[in-house]
């Protein structure tokens, strides 16, 4: 039997504001992704608040365009009630999917919205297959992919999951340093959350690399507009282009040389390049080139080449694009009034004109017809198909023509602009309003250390489990029946699709040495730690700030979750009781995960032994630590610690000292002073546990 042809990818392109959704229509997008006003990723942008949503998914469908609505922010419990208002703006709006980074927010969309699709935020860090498959079962129809993916990882996630979900890539515009929903810069260098659509954009200052290489932190755009072809290959349904903050000159120029890509034409590169780069484009991520080629800043240069070429795309997207095809069906028979039929394969409009009279020179034919009716300019429609019922020796004007053609097509577009809202249920009660059963004044304490050496009796003693990463316990075997029950495995917090199965494996070879339970950071390795029969714990990296998310993990399978770092501590200790949770008590933070290091030096990884640093304007040093040479993270200049201030962490049911590049020497002070509720007399962070988070 024939395969069906695969359906080609659709281009997302972005829209930050109107100028930007034109833009982006009229230069051939399939769909646009925008905001509603609160609760997006992008804040910043113009938005489309105070009834202007309705108004663009009207424009959007008259026009056979897709809207996806971003709502890809944390969110509070006390936070909830305007969410819920925020979504139900949505769905009267008769949007076609919102975008969601928390799940409590998928929670609160499934639950009262249901025919609303569900697209998994880039926020969520979906980069296995074992995520998206999480996903799925969460309701979500749609992945974003992280950026960090190759080519055959993201062909390997499709062949996982077929034709059961679509996936989502990014092919065009700004790199973020670190995984998505995995970067915490923005927050605690000055409070403002990228996970709650307040980013400053730290990493794009001049961090310097232990080879005083500049701007260690910023890479160049992404741009795949030359691989389109493989990217079709790889099963992904749609190609989104990054840039809800940039300019409308920007949206189209990127949308049509996606566009022209994608449909096999010449695409206009240079202009694209002009329009804006950080000195070129990188494709190190699709290809797995992640060396220091990906790297760049914006200078001088790139600004001057831009300012040459906005004024010129500014009048491009100024008039309709022909982009609806229609059909027509003229009938003019004596006696009877003209009739013109215009169909777009779901619609008709049927519109009447005069009688027709006897021609005394040139009767109205088939030829005439087209002429006066392929003349859309300025309406979104093009004449796909013409048929003409004509009686010989008749004619009408052609002005009628072109009046019935005119007002058929207004009402065409009028019908195809009408909204269908979705259904939408308010939930009974006070959102965001729980019990809280729990009232614990002494919460357990863990220990989470990078190496067993770290270990000694004066730190497993006290603490009531012991977090060492699998790697880290499959080399100290000896430590499973020495510490037994207490001993916890941390997994990954980058698993790309290609190591699951060592990971499993390795889960497997533990539980059957006697460690029951697993540190979880992701949905994946949540799914993968329940399928090795471990006991699963979450940890800060599922980005908790309220209840309902706790809720959602609890249906998962984790028992119990470590709180994002971001949360306020007093709004934390208030979350329900869905679920145990506990925070990070001690600890040198980590504020970005990147999969291209950003301390390598011109020839890779060359002797590092995976502990280096980057130095900020200020000559701050922000320890570099390497995780096997898949990823790495930064990790904040001085540690977090809560030791004399532990009268805070009532209602918490665990607390956690985290050891990175601590000696055992060190290790061992800070559990004694952690011990005593002494303080720590050297610089260091109360992090974001009693400031409020923007």
């Amino acid at each position: 039997m024939e395969q069906k042809p695969a359906r080609p990818p659709r281009l997302l392109a972005p829209a930050g504001g109107r100028e930007q959704l034109l833009a982006a229509i009229r230069a051939g997008a399939d769909a646009v992704y925008l905001g509603a006003g609160a609760f997006n990723a992008r804040a910043g942008a113009e938005n489309f608040g105070d009834g202007g949503l309705r108004e663009a998914v009207a424009a959007c469908h008259g026009r056979g365009v897709r809207v996806h609505v971003t709502l890809n922010t944390l969110v509070t419990d006390r936070e909830t009630g305007a969410l819920l208002r925020q979504l139900e703006e949505i769905a009267e709006s008769g949007a076609d999917a919102v975008i969601v980074q928390d799940l409590g927010v998928a929670a609160l969309v499934r639950d009262c919205c249901p025919s609303l699709a569900m697209h998994a935020s880039t926020q969520l860090s979906i980069h296995n297959r074992k995520g998206a498959q999480a996903m799925k079962d969460l309701g979500f129809s749609c992945i974003v992919l992280a950026r960090e993916l190759t080519r055959e990882e993201i062909s390997a996630i499709h062949q996982e999951m077929g034709d059961s979900l679509e996936l989502e890539t990014f092919v065009h515009g700004a790199l973020c340093m670190s995984l998505s929903g995995q970067c915490y810069l923005s927050a605690m260098l000055g409070e403002r959350s990228g996970n709650r659509g307040r980013c400053a954009q730290p990493c794009r200052l001049d961090f310097r690399s232990p080879q005083g290489r500049e701007y260690a932190l910023s890479l160049k755009d992404l741009s795949l507009v030359e691989r389109m072809a493989e990217l079709a290959g790889t099963g992904v349904t749609y190609l989104k282009i990054e840039g809800r903050m940039k300019r409308p000159e920007y949206v189209y120029a990127a949308t049509a040389a996606c566009r022209a890509a994608l449909d096999g034409e010449d695409c206009d590169l240079d202009t694209l390049r002009a329009v804006f780069s950080r000195s070129g484009f990188t494709d190190g991520y699709f290809t797995g080139r992640r060396d220091l080629s990906m790297f760049g800043w914006r200078r001088k240069e790139d600004v001057t080449a831009a300012a040459g070429v906005l004024k010129g795309l500014e009048s491009r997207y100024r008039q309709e694009a022909p982009r609806v095809p229609v059909s027509m069906s003229v009938s003019i028979r004596a006696g009877e009034e003209s009739r013109l039929v215009i169909g777009d394969g779901e619609r008709e409009v049927e519109f009447f004109g005069p009688v027709p009279e006897t021609a005394l020179n040139r009767p109205t034919d088939g030829e005439l017809c087209r002429r006066a009716l392929e003349k859309t300019g300025g309406t979104p429609f093009r004449l796909d198909r013409l048929e003409c019922d004509i009686q010989p020796g008749l004619m009408v004007p052609v002005s009628a023509l072109n009046k019935m053609r005119k007002e058929g097509l207004t009402i065409l577009l009028t019908k195809r602009e009408e909204v269908v809202p979705h259904p939408f249920t308010m939930p009974e009660g006070e959102p965001g309003v729980h019990p809280k059963l729990l009232n614990l004044k002494y919460p357990e304490l863990r220990v989470r250390v990078e190496r067993a050496e770290q270990l000694s009796p004066e730190i497993t003693g006290p603490a009531a489990r012991i977090i060492l990463p699998i790697a880290e316990l499959l080399a100290n075997r000896e430590l499973i029946p020495e510490l037994g029950e207490k001993l916890c495995a941390e997994l990954p917090v980058f698993l790309a699709p290609g190591e699951e199965e060592k990971a499993l494996a390795d889960l497997i070879a533990l539980g059957e040495a006697g460690v029951t339970k697993a540190l979880c950071g992701g949905s994946g390795q949540i799914r993968l730690a329940r399928e090795a029969g471990m006991r699963v714990s979450g940890d800060y990296g599922l980005n908790v700030l309220n209840s309902i998310a706790l809720r959602e993990l609890g249906k998962m399978g984790a028992e119990d979750v470590t709180l994002s770092f971001e949360n306020n501590l007093r709004q934390g200790a208030a979350l329900g009781d869905y679920l145990p949770f506990g925070v990070i008590g001690y600890g040198y933070l980590p504020l970005m995960t990147f999969r291209v290091c950003p301390a390598q030096g011109p020839g890779g990884c060359g002797r590092c032994r995976g502990e280096s640093f980057l130095t900020d304007r200020l000559g701050k040093r922000f320890p570099v630590v390497c995780r096997g040479r898949r990823y790495s993270q930064l990790l904040n200049t001085v540690p977090l610690y809560l030791g004399d201030k532990q009268g805070a962490l009532e209602g918490f049911c665990h607390v956690t000292l985290r050891f990175t590049t601590e000696s055992r020497g060190r290790c061992q002070r800070v559990m004694q002073l952690w011990r005593e509720g002494a303080a720590l007399h050297e610089e260091r962070t109360n992090g974001l546990y009693f400031r409020e988070l923007k």
